[in-house]
């Protein structure tokens, strides 16, 4: 459908539109005697080139006397051909070249390794995400950022947020919008989407944002002005939808992908679920959000549940689509598990509950904003039907800064010459092949930062520990023990931020 718009203005302005693209489109029947008119216009919904049929009148100054109709109608169809030629011109295959693979990218909020029964947590069910590990590909060191802003800015960039000066929390450098992860696949012919959560600008004084970054198309809660779940606040497309009150957020983001994905079938497309669940409900308005139907907020436990049906739902749309073997399905998560989590409100306070996780014979406390691995070591699983085999585990080093170049190698996607990333390409992995991913990866926040393989870990402040053995690190190691781990790190460290910007002198 062209009408997203979501007030009444819109709406007729938008009825009037299609009505006298209709009275031209039947003259362009009468005209060309075949049905290829209805064709390209069904096919031209979909496209992005024309969005703006949607929101506004082209044909305005238009004569649409009886004189000028069959006019019309060419000028309509002449628009049409147009943005088909674009679009073939952008998906015309290269002799030789792997056909690009549709990319649904799954991104959950605050969930450790320790969740998912598939890295050994009993305390949730998570029958479906540990279903795509069983049937693909399951990292074992996969890191991000210890909090979701800086992970988000790396995965979107392919750099470490010092490169970019540190972000400010909420925000997006803009000599980097054209940069971006959606911008590269998108150039390489790919249609893009987003829903759920944005956090890199407040939608209502920046509603273009997300198109600036890349996507053709969004559906995202308004960070920090509305609910995220319940009686949600979201912005589809520049409006906020007024028909979502009664609906749960995170099946509105699903529907919206889904169906991004039903219109895009024929590929190759870039769905990203950068997924509400499971961080609690928004606590910096004026008053508390509405509770769901508990009568109180979802815990932990009842989140990670709804995640994990939501990820089953948009793998079944793949599955019903017979998108499998042509789709990768990437999921990992932007940072640890949180320590508290809010339950309810009570008489305008909001309560929180700490939240621990059984993982083996552990239980273990939430790590997020912490530099260990409980805040950044994530679960990450690939599953790529026929292309990857069940059953595998890689101890590949993979950190946010890699997903940029991975998928742009996948997509046929090409890095603008001169660009400088941070991040190393481990797509031979996600075809099936072999790889040991990158020597280290990085890690920071708040002034602290560490570099680490999958033995040792040494932070800025020099201290040092044997991640393998200490993941909590309870103990440092002194600096005569380990000296060449530790030479080598220290080297990896000293070349890391000998270019940084000034603008991160002081960290």
């Amino acid at each position: 459908m062209l009408d997203r718009d979501r007030t009444d203005g819109p709406k007729v302005q938008t009825i009037l539109v299609r009505g006298r693209l209709l009275v031209d489109i039947i003259w362009g029947w009468a005209v060309f005697g075949c049905p290829v008119v209805f064709s390209l216009l069904r096919w031209a919904a979909t496209r992005p080139e024309i969005r703006l049929l949607g929101t506004v009148d082209p044909f305005k100054n238009l004569d649409y006397s009886h004189d000028s109709l069959k006019i019309n109608a060419l000028i309509l169809l002449a628009v049409l051909l147009l943005a088909a030629n674009t679009s073939c011109e952008q998906h015309r295959e290269v002799p030789g070249k792997p056909e690009q693979p549709n990319i649904l990218l799954i991104l959950a909020d605050d969930v450790g390794r320790e969740v998912l029964g598939s890295y050994g947590g009993s305390s949730y069910s998570t029958p479906h995400l540990d279903r795509l590990a069983r049937t693909g590909l399951r990292f074992e060191h996969a890191y991000s950022m210890p909090v979701c802003h800086p992970s988000r800015v790396c995965l979107m960039t392919g750099r470490y947020p010092f490169r970019l000066g540190h972000p400010v929390w909420g925000t997006f450098p803009e000599q980097w919008e054209e940069r971006t992860l959606p911008q590269v696949l998108k150039r390489a012919g790919y249609a893009t989407a987003i829903a759920g959560k944005w956090q890199l600008t407040l939608l209502r004084e920046d509603p273009e944002h997300p198109f600036r970054l890349g996507f053709d198309q969004y559906c995202l809660f308004g960070w920090h002005e509305g609910p995220r779940y319940y009686e949600p606040l979201i912005w589809e497309n520049g409006r906020v939808r007024g028909d979502v009150h009664d609906q749960y957020g995170p099946d509105v983001y699903v529907r919206f992908l889904t169906e991004f994905m039903e219109r895009h079938q024929s590929g190759p497309f870039f769905a990203f679920y950068s997924m509400a669940l499971c961080h609690d409900v928004t606590d910096d308005l004026e008053a508390p959000v509405p509770f769901g139907p508990r009568g109180r907020y979802d815990s932990y436990s009842e989140m990670v549940e709804a995640m994990d049906q939501r990820i089953g739902s948009l793998v079944g749309a793949l599955d019903r689509l017979e998108l499998r073997e042509k789709t990768l399905i990437f999921f990992t998560t932007d940072n640890g598990t949180p320590k508290r989590s809010i339950i309810t409100a009570q008489g305008g306070n909001l309560v929180r509950e700490p939240v621990s996780s059984r993982m083996g014979d552990r239980i273990i406390p939430g790590g997020k904003g912490d530099l260990t691995d409980a805040g950044t070591r994530v679960p990450t699983i690939a599953n790529w039907t026929r292309t990857l085999s069940p059953g595998q585990s890689t101890e590949a080093l993979v950190d946010f800064s890699d997903l940029l170049p991975t998928l742009a190698e996948l997509g046929g996607a090409e890095i603008p010459s001169g660009e400088t990333l941070d991040g190393t390409s481990f797509a031979p992995l996600l075809r099936g092949g072999p790889g040991e991913g990158r020597d280290w990866v990085f890690a920071e926040h708040r002034g602290r930062s560490w570099v680490r393989t999958r033995d040792w870990k040494l932070y800025r402040d020099g201290r040092f520990f044997h991640a393998a053995d200490d993941p909590d690190e309870t103990q440092a190691i002194s600096s005569d023990q380990e000296p060449a781990a530790r030479e080598r790190l220290q080297t990896a460290l000293d070349t890391l931020f000998e270019n940084r910007p000034s603008a991160v002198a002081g960290d």
